[in-house]
């Protein structure tokens, strides 16, 4: 599965919350500039960053496992996470 989050957090900002969010629970696969890659038993996720239009960053994160499968579920609460960077009042909510 595929996730994608437009927010005004600067990349290399994204990129350190992703290498402290999975690298917690996952191990690092992969790392470029603004790219990293985890890997556990549960399967594998990719984090890619790009600036976008000047002020927004294009958040992708991508799993190797069929969307609701826990990987998925953790991958979207990280954009849930980069989304209080941004707007400290959001509340994360949901199953994920």
């Amino acid at each position: 599965m595929k996730y994608f989050h437009r927010t005004s957090v600067a990349p290399d900002d994204v990129v350190a919350r992703a290498a402290a969010y999975f690298g917690a629970r996952m191990s690092p696969t992969e790392e470029g500039s603004r790219r990293r890659r985890f890997s556990s038993a549960i399967g594998q996720v990719a984090v890619s960053v790009q600036a976008e239009g000047g002020h927004y960053t294009l958040v992708t994160v991508e799993t190797n496992q069929p969307g609701e499968s826990e990987l998925d579920k953790f991958a979207k609460r990280f954009l849930g996470t980069v989304h209080t960077m941004a707007d400290e009042a959001h509340a994360l909510r949901g199953a994920y």
